[in-house]
């Protein structure tokens, strides 16, 4: 992009590959990286930018792929300008940054229970926009309000009726940049919170692939909700399940595989494209329907344009 961007105090650096901030490592690279270097300079830079020029906002890549051909436009990362957390009574404040665990774990330390955070993998930013949960609690049931910052750099604290949350969705505006976030939770004692919390690390690292190079669940549930935690659960409308019934646990193409441990986790075995996970994802989806007449909605975002075909006219 050759275009003149306006002038910023943070961090702005042109064809910047983006494989290494995503957690399945792949993806190419952006035409402009912007890294913030707080809310002014965001704002700021936003207003001034070319209303044409797209905008996406990526977290700590922990629920992306990126496609092989890269981003146009330019991407939006927040850093350590966006990463406090404060906590007023059963109150919590966070930074878009700040990671999910920790906010738990600092909430937990006060006192107020945000545990079904502590296994979700990301940054706060990301569990608002997807409207993450585990355990049977969500985002959506503990949020108060975000702080936002819109693509014409206006600001706007958004309540929950404006949030539009569904099932690992809501419904912010197209470019809106998610700067901080208030939950409130429940009390409790915080012996009593850092053992559940440990509890359940203990439970994901039992049955989640956590050593290897995943974005998290794959699919979504057809049930239309998350993993209750209570023995009595059901599984039947599980993305898991109906990736099992179809033969495809540890189904591969390429460096990419459907997990052995937890068919539900798409990994990157060493060397995969974004192509060849898009790919796997895509043939699993098939064969899922084939097998069940159920079609698994993707959970994992897929961005940016693939790469182009070898020798493909122009």
């Amino acid at each position: 992009m050759t275009l003149p961007l306006p002038s910023v105090r943070g961090t702005l650096t042109p064809d910047r590959p983006l494989g290494d901030l995503t957690w399945l490592r792949v993806g190419g690279p952006a035409d402009w990286l912007f890294q913030p270097a707080d809310e002014a300079d965001l704002a700021g830079f936003l207003a001034r930018l070319d209303p044409a020029v797209p905008v996406f906002p990526m977290g700590v890549g922990s629920n992306l792929i990126v496609r092989d051909g890269g981003i146009r436009g330019v991407v939006i990362r927040l850093g350590r300008g966006f990463n406090g957390i404060a906590v007023d009574g059963a109150r919590v404040t966070a930074g878009a940054a700040a990671l999910d665990a920790h906010v738990a774990r600092k909430a937990a330390e006060a006192g107020v229970d945000l545990t079904f955070l502590r296994t979700i993998p990301g940054a706060v930013g990301g569990a608002v926009r997807m409207n993450a949960g585990c355990y049977g609690s969500y985002t959506a049931d503990h949020f108060v309000s975000a702080r936002v910052v819109l693509r014409d750099g206006t600001i706007h604290t958004l309540g929950p009726g404006d949030m539009g949350f569904a099932y690992r969705s809501s419904s912010l505006p197209e470019g809106a940049v998610i700067v901080e976030a208030t939950f409130e939770g429940p009390k409790g004692d915080p012996a009593a919170l850092e053992a559940r919390m440990a509890d359940q690390l203990a439970k994901r690292d039992a049955t989640q692939p956590v050593k290897d190079r995943t974005a998290g669940s794959t699919f979504r549930n057809p049930a239309g909700f998350s993993s209750t935690g209570r023995a009595d659960d059901v599984h039947d409308l599980k993305a898991w399940k109906l990736i099992d019934d179809a033969g495809l646990r540890g189904f591969r193409r390429g460096g990419a595989m459907m997990s052995e441990k937890h068919p539900n986790f798409l990994t990157n075995t060493g060397g995969a494209t974004a192509a060849e996970l898009e790919d796997l994802g895509e043939e699993v989806r098939k064969r899922v329907f084939e097998s069940s007449g159920l079609t698994l909605e993707w959970e994992i975002m897929r961005v940016g344009e693939k790469a182009p075909v070898a020798g493909a006219q122009p």
